[in-house]
C-alpha cells in the first residue's frame, strides 16, 4: 500500500513543502515556492535530511529532516525545518481521508 503525506509551511515569504510516499521504500520530495529541489528515496530510514536553498539575495541554506518510518501507522512520520540555527515544526497538511460517496 503506497501512503503519502504532505507537510508544508511558509518561511520568510516562501512556500516550502515536503511531500512523503511510499510504503516499502519511502520517497520525499522538497519543493520551494512549487518547484522541485530535493528528492530522495531510501528504504529503511528512520531520519531523512534534504538540503535546499530559499531564493534570497544571498541565497539561504536549509535543510528539512523527516522522522519515523511510513510505513508505521502508529508513529506517522514528522517534518522540520532546519534554518539559520532554528527548528520549526512542519504542520502535516495531508487531507483526510474521505469516504467515496459513489460506491454502493
Amino acid at each position: 500500500m503506497n501512503q503519502r503525506q504532505h507537510f508544508h509551511i511558509e518561511h520568510a515569504g516562501h512556500s516550502i513543502t515536503v511531500d512523503v510516499s511510499g510504503g516499502r521504500h519511502r520517497e520525499v520530495e522538497l519543493l520551494v515556492d512549487g518547484r522541485e529541489v530535493g528528492h530522495q528515496k531510501d528504504r529503511n530510514a528512520d531520519r531523512l535530511t534534504l538540503s535546499g536553498q530559499l531564493p534570497e539575495v544571498p541565497p539561504q541554506p536549509f535543510a528539512v529532516r523527516v522522522d519515523g518510518r511510513q510505513h508505521h501507522r502508529s508513529h506517522p512520520p514528522t517534518c522540520t525545518l532546519l534554518v539559520a540555527g532554528d527548528e520549526f515544526s512542519i504542520p502535516d497538511r495531508t487531507p483526510a481521508e474521505r469516504p467515496d460517496h459513489r460506491a454502493r
